[in-house]
């Protein structure tokens, strides 16, 4: 007589074997951040309370974390993603042998994915949608014209020349940062709080800029400094010249504290170099300013820039752009670059910023109007 067998059932399967709490609240941070995003892109008043009273709290809280580690996150991370990798294929092969191992597994990985995603919008999307920097500054942003360039252009000389006297460079070249990254950021920090007494809108906390260790490849995506949203880190470029360094601290610092469009944070870069008490840091944000200017006269004029060049622009000042140009021959042309320049200018253009990578430059109109107001 055959003996007679059951039928299996498969085990039931709840939510909660599936969903676990840390996917839950990845889920919803995600969701409400995607909302605040699309709700500021409707209205820059409700941008402007977001990232001032809502997303400055997650981005603080973040920066100060990971500012504990002496290093760069961020870029250990990047570099780890091969070993991450591995442990979690190695892992995967022990969760997906239990019931609905699988299926928990998919949701647990989307729910990280979706955690990163969910710091890009709850913490800093709705920084493009803000009110725009000059209406918050006073000042009246219009299109200008190559004498208004000429005459800003002329003002930031005056200015450099002042904090050039106080300044060491290599004999016919570059200049020299007399200090550390370490010093560096004890200076920006002093100068952030003069600017953050006076403005409101940008958050006032205490970090510091991480050095990128593999610097020197870096440089071959022409990338100076990065602001590393999923780690709230300001991370600079250390094989550029000492006198962009400064500026760049201070345009990742400006990320870091919730202005996202690039035109505002070289700006804002530039009010705290211009507040700092150092004369290297004043010098760095002169100078960087007055080379996005120049170049947009030399554009607009070429004649009156060349005016400029050979009446007023110190030999200092001359040989430290000649020294840039040269430093930058070596990566000026290659295939990573243009890469990393058409990922950058993707992720603005995804952000609502038309102009794209583009935008960095239009710093120019800030400063116009800047100077303008300052007569």
């Amino acid at each position: 007589m055959a003996e007679k067998t059951e039928k299996k059932t498969k085990p039931k399967i709840s939510l909660k074997q599936i969903l676990s709490p840390a996917a839950a609240v990845f889920t919803a941070y995600f969701l409400i951040g995607l909302i605040a995003t699309l709700i500021s892109k409707q209205s820059a008043a409700f941008a402007d309370f977001w990232q001032t009273r809502i997303a400055s709290t997650p981005r603080a809280i973040l920066a100060l974390l990971t500012d504990f580690f002496p290093f760069s996150l961020a870029e250990t991370l990047i570099l780890s993603i091969p070993l991450m990798l591995a442990a979690v294929i190695y892992k995967s092969d022990k969760i997906t042998e239990k019931p609905g191992g699988t299926l928990r597994f998919a949701v647990n990985a989307l729910s990280v994915c979706l955690l990163i995603f969910g710091m890009l919008f709850f913490n800093f999307s709705a920084g493009y949608n803000t009110s725009p920097l000059a209406s918050r500054l006073g000042l009246s942003r219009e299109k200008v014209s190559a004498e208004e360039l000429y005459d800003t252009a002329d003002k930031l000389l005056y200015q450099l020349n002042e904090d050039e006297k106080e300044i060491d460079f290599i004999y016919g070249g570059a200049s020299v940062m007399p200090y550390d990254v370490s010093e560096l950021n004890k200076k920006l920090n002093q100068a952030y709080k003069k600017v953050c007494e006076k403005y409101g809108f940008i958050s006032d906390f205490r970090t510091n800029v991480k050095q990128v260790a593999l610097s020197e490849p870096w440089t071959y995506t022409h990338i100076a400094g990065v602001y590393t949203f999923f780690t709230g880190e300001a991370n600079i470029n250390m094989n550029f010249p000492d006198y962009t360094l400064p500026y760049t601290a201070a345009h990742e610092m400006a990320h870091q504290r919730g202005i996202a469009r690039e035109d505002e944070a070289n700006f804002v870069a530039f009010l705290v170099c211009a507040e700092s008490d150092d004369p290297y840091i004043r010098y760095s944000g002169y100078v960087n300013v007055f080379e996005y200017v120049a170049s947009a006269l030399n554009k607009a004029d070429p004649k009156m820039y060349s005016s400029l060049y050979y009446s007023s622009v110190p030999e200092n000042l001359k040989n430290e752009m000649k020294s840039y140009n040269a430093f930058f021959e070596k990566y000026k042309e290659n295939t990573v670059a243009k890469v990393s320049g058409k990922i950058n200018n993707g992720y603005l253009q995804s952000q609502g910023v038309r102009e794209g990578s583009r935008s960095y430059n239009l710093v120019v109109d800030l400063a116009v109007a800047y100077y303008k107001n300052d007569k």
